[in-house]
């Protein structure tokens, strides 16, 4: 079973919203990220919108030389051990 949650937020006059904390972290979004919002058959539907994976950032950093995945590592293994 799929675990439900509800929240409850008020409309300022100016149509802005705080989001509850449980659900920026569900989302996974902090200030300055864009949401989307998305009706299907049931109501509108929140998405936290994506460019890249959150962890692009990272990808390569403190490895030079070494290949990408477990093969690379093993290659890389395998030479600094002399094999």
């Amino acid at each position: 079973m799929r675990n439900t949650l509800k929240k409850q937020a008020k409309v300022t006059s100016k149509g802005q919203v705080t989001i509850p904390r449980e659900v920026r972290r569900r989302l996974g979004v902090r200030a300055g990220d864009r949401l989307q919002f998305e009706e299907d058959g049931d109501g509108v539907r929140v998405t936290a919108v994506r460019k890249e994976s959150p962890f692009a950032k990272y990808r390569g950093i403190g490895t030079p030389g070494i290949g990408k995945g477990r093969k690379g590592i093993q290659k890389w293994l395998r030479e600094l051990r002399g094999e």
